[in-house]
């Protein structure tokens, strides 16, 4: 396909991808840029485009693609900096945790915790909360996701029940 044609394709489906775009992010100014990163993307791969394939669902996998990544993007660069004198301070989100300064447990004691579990489900859970995701570590650790999301959530469940009566006493 050349290029010509190809640009055209892609300005007639400029509504389509907006409205697309839309669905995803929910908000105006965040799709108008969806939709320019993604026919950026587009223009820059137009080679990788196989023509007689369905164009206007290939733009749609770019679209998806460049979301997801986006997404992926900030939420690792959703970083907290704590600029507190006791850097291992970690309020685990309790209701009620403000009233009472005995439900805050610091990341040594979670992680005391986390070092009791079996590698089965140490490995998984200290990966998730080190911000991989279930694909991630299902992939580096060759096990099924299915398995790992099943290790997880049964590793919180023990977390938080081994937690719930944790008397810290740091003598």
């Amino acid at each position: 396909m050349n290029t010509t044609k190809f640009e055209r394709q892609l300005l007639s489906l400029q509504t389509n991808l907006l409205n697309f775009a839309y669905t995803l992010t929910l908000n105006r100014d965040d799709a108008e840029d969806l939709v320019q990163d993604t026919a950026l993307k587009a223009l820059d791969n137009e080679d990788k485009y196989v023509e007689g394939t369905n164009f206007k669902a290939w733009i749609f996998t770019v679209m998806r693609n460049v979301f997801i990544n986006n997404y992926r993007k900030s939420a690792r660069a959703a970083v907290v900096v704590d600029t507190s004198e006791d850097l291992y301070q970690i309020n685990v989100p309790v209701e009620g945790a403000e009233s009472n300064p005995g439900e805050s447990y610091t990341i040594r004691e979670i992680s005391d915790v986390i070092d009791t579990f079996s590698d089965d489900y140490r490995i998984p859970i200290t990966m998730h909360l080190a911000g991989y995701h279930y694909g991630e570590i299902a992939k580096r650790l060759n096990v099924p996701v299915g398995t790992i999301k099943s290790r997880i959530f049964y590793a919180r469940k023990r977390l938080t029940k081994l937690l719930s009566d944790y008397d810290y006493n740091p003598s």
